[in-house]
């Protein structure tokens, strides 16, 4: 592995940032909804996990909608106004 460091840099530092991404994002869902499930069979322990990366997504998507003042366009609202979000 080393040598693939040193010979091979681009690609080692390409991989390196998508598995650091990996472990924040997999950190942040923890730290917000737990390290453990409480399901007991293994199909209801990957609908819980599915569900807790959908919770974490909405999470994010929100906030980021509050943190850049975007305002999102959802089907049928074409003659809305827009809204503004405070600062």
């Amino acid at each position: 592995m080393f040598g693939y460091f040193m010979y091979r840099r681009d690609e080692f530092f390409a991989h390196y940032h998508q598995r650091s991404n990996v472990e924040s994002t997999f950190s942040m869902i923890k730290r917000k909804f737990g390290d453990s499930l409480r399901s007991k069979t293994e199909t209801a322990q990957v609908n819980e996990t599915l569900a807790k990366v959908l919770c974490h997504n909405l999470v994010v998507l929100i906030h980021e909608m509050y943190e850049l003042g975007i305002d999102p366009g959802f089907w049928g609202t074409k003659n809305l106004p827009a809204r503004t979000y405070p600062d």
